[in-house]
């Protein structure tokens, strides 16, 4: 659900200048019950954009629970159209279209759920393939459906990372990581005020302190174990220096410049889910310059050349800390 700062529409942004993300119109959950999706393997496809935060982690989860095989996937471009600067197209497939749906723009799909849609089209969006239409939206729920809810489908060794006794406290820190850290860049990259700039940027870094504490003495948030929260902080964490640093000046510090954070992100980066489903090219031209060049082809916007990716790959000593308890 990425936004680009051009396209930020003005109902996203309140008179005082804070940066007030859109709602999400297709929340319907997974389940059994009436009125909810059925969980059908081969029944839906997830479109994914690797510069965005929110469609990572749920490409990251599939990956992890082994669910490929019961969900599709399909990616889109993460340089925006310029034609269409608030949506997202499928020019990484031959001839521009999704070789399953057959469109050429994301917001084809919303419009056959909703002809009058007229909210910004987001990713991860899951459709129904045989209606072609968007049946889900919902980027804060959706990982958890698929951990929960998509269970019968996931790999055999598949890790619990919701587990049942911890779904309270992992509910609770995923709100706090996405007010202050998932969607606090946004609100610091967004803000139409010097007021609304600072309130965010002092709580986004308040709250990575917080965080780099907390990781000061665990491998992961929730010890040893790897949780949906751990997933959810490290998409933006995996942005940090290649986009939020400096196009969102959130500046006070690099990511690499906290010792428990940084090396946090590097154990989770050398996990094959999380690294495969992080591309930092993509990231960088979203942020650089998709925004950039929205609605005109006459502006030159360079892809920045750093921050240098190879160190991702370096140690991270986490293992210090011991075995992952719930992942081999």
């Amino acid at each position: 659900m990425a936004v680009d700062t051009a396209e930020a529409s003005a109902k996203e942004i309140a008179k005082n200048g804070h940066f007030s993300r859109q709602h999400n119109l297709f929340t319907t959950p997974f389940g059994s019950k009436p009125g909810e999706l059925p969980v059908e393997a081969g029944k839906y496809r997830l479109i994914w954009s690797a510069a965005c935060p929110w469609a990572t982690r749920s490409a990251i989860v599939l990956d992890l629970l082994g669910l490929t095989d019961a969900i599709s996937i399909g990616k889109v471009a993460p340089l925006r159209p310029v034609e269409k600067n608030v949506d997202w197209d499928f020019t990484l497939d031959p001839n521009n279209v999704d070789p399953v749906l057959g469109i050429h723009y994301l917001s084809e799909a919303y419009l056959k759920a909703d002809p009058n849609y007229d909210l910004r089209p987001t990713v991860p969006a899951v459709i129904d393939i045989a209606s072609g239409k968007v049946v889900n939206n919902d980027y804060f729920k959706l990982t958890n459906y698929f951990e929960v809810q998509w269970r019968d489908f996931q790999k055999a060794d598949a890790p619990d990372i919701y587990p049942e006794d911890l779904r309270s406290d992992i509910d609770a820190l995923n709100q706090i990581i996405f007010t202050d850290v998932n969607n606090g860049v946004y609100k610091a990259g967004f803000a139409q005020s010097q007021a609304a700039y600072e309130k965010a940027y002092d709580q986004l870094f308040y709250r990575l302190d917080w965080l780099e504490d907390r990781l000061a003495t665990r491998r992961f948030l929730f010890g040893n174990i790897l949780t949906d929260s751990d997933v959810r902080l490290y998409t933006t964490l995996a942005r940090f220096d290649a986009a939020y640093y400096d196009k969102f000046r959130c500046n006070k510090k690099r990511l690499r410049d906290y010792d428990h954070l940084w090396n946090y992100a590097k154990d989770l980066y050398s996990i094959p889910a999380f690294k495969k489903n992080t591309e930092f090219e993509a990231i960088k031209i979203h942020y650089h310059v998709s925004g950039h060049l929205s609605g005109t082809s006459a502006t030159f916007a360079p892809v920045p050349k750093g921050p240098d990716a190879s160190v991702w790959d370096t140690p991270n000593g986490r293992s210090k800390f011991g075995a992952i308890e719930n992942f081999k």
